[in-house]
């Protein structure tokens, strides 16, 4: 295959922060730099691509970055640029500033685009390659939940993050014989809460695709009590609901469209069950905690892995893609796989049935 002479190349982190996003942005730019390529860090996401603020990495800009978290290229969950948030005398507005990505972009003399992102950054990034712009897309989210990849990196340092909290956890409910509920990210996939779950011995797992029957998690904990387990640990993602019922809100994000914050949902259910079971029940929210940190060996293996893998994809001429991990081994997919897309549980996912007949309960 005759390889593109792209000579620069922008790097851009979209969407949530991560674990394993700094290992990512290293591998693009030592492996570019071996192949006499320029790489222009671009600064907070598409936000940075919009109002071109950007600057060259060079590969002493990236040394011993491997084992941060976050992502020294800064980002932002809230700026799309066929949506951006702008503010016209004091109010808040939006504003389609897509169009002038690609002829900024030659302008810059960037010819290509690597963007790290979830499935909202990966639908934006889809959208700018049918508009002509080379992009390469690198799978992130500590969710889980994009399509095309058997896994993303980020989700192997959330669940290790997860589980110390619960096993720590676990003394605390056993000593003052209580019921804890922690609720751990997950919007529209429960993959976190599953893995953690799992890794942690939790005796009850919420799902967001599997609804749950409270007095049914209330009957689970009863008859704990009743075979001598004085305590139980329910870990519950935050997007989990009861059967015939919505979505616990936090509030609605209003600088970003169709957007909501949701959080809720352990408190709201620790109180329900308190009051179902009469067993003292608290909850906590472990939140933004997982998404920070070391990112584990694992996670910084995978993300260089997804680093170089781009950047021979890009070499290659082969734009509009997706690295991914399939069956142990590097591979890609069209970002149109990914784009908008949810990778949910399966209900007959192996972990589920295995965590099922070692006696977890889901509510159902």
């Amino acid at each position: 295959m005759a390889r593109s002479k792209i000579r620069c190349i922008g790097i851009l982190t979209a969407g949530g922060d991560c674990p394993g996003l700094n290992a990512v942005i290293r591998a693009v730019v030592k492996s570019a730099n071996f192949s006499g390529m320029d790489v222009v860090g671009i600064q907070d996401g598409f936000r940075g691509l919009v109002e071109k603020n950007m600057k060259v990495l060079a590969p002493e800009d990236v040394s011993n970055i491997l084992t941060l978290g976050g992502t020294i290229l800064g980002s932002s969950n809230k700026d799309n640029p066929f949506h951006m948030p702008v503010t016209v005398r004091g109010k808040a507005r939006f504003r389609d500033c897509a169009s002038e990505i690609p002829q900024s972009l030659r302008r810059l003399g960037i010819q290509a685009l690597v963007i790290l992102g979830g499935n909202g950054s990966m639908t934006v990034a889809h959208r700018l390659a049918r508009m002509g712009v080379k992009i390469v897309g690198v799978p992130k989210t500590i969710d889980n939940d994009l399509e095309g990849t058997d896994q993303t990196f980020g989700y192997d340092t959330a669940v290790s993050v997860a589980s110390e909290a619960i096993d720590r956890l676990h003394t605390v409910a056993a000593s003052h014989h209580r019921v804890m509920v922690v609720e751990v990210m997950g919007r529209n996939a429960g993959w976190l809460a599953l893995g953690a779950g799992m890794a942690s011995g939790g005796d009850i797992i919420l799902l967001p695709e599997l609804p749950y029957d409270e007095w049914k998690v209330a009957e689970t904990i009863h008859d704990r009590r009743k075979r001598g387990k004085k305590s139980s640990i329910v870990v519950i993602a935050e997007g989990a609901h009861p059967k015939g019922g919505g979505v616990v809100l936090d509030r609605p994000n209003p600088r970003s469209k169709g957007r909501i914050r949701l959080g809720g949902v352990g408190r709201e259910l620790a109180h329900h069950l308190e009051t179902k079971s009469g067993i003292e029940t608290r909850s906590v929210v472990l939140g933004h905690i997982v998404r920070g940190g070391t990112p584990t060996a694992f996670d910084r293996k995978l993300a260089t892995l997804f680093g170089v893998h781009a950047l021979e994809l890009v070499k290659d001429g082969r734009f509009g893609r997706m690295v991914s991990l399939k069956n142990q081994a590097m591979d890609s997919v069209p970002l149109e796989t990914a784009a908008g897309k949810t990778r949910i549980v399966p209900k007959d996912h192996e972990w589920v049935l295995a965590a099922k007949r070692i006696g977890v309960d889901f509510g159902v």
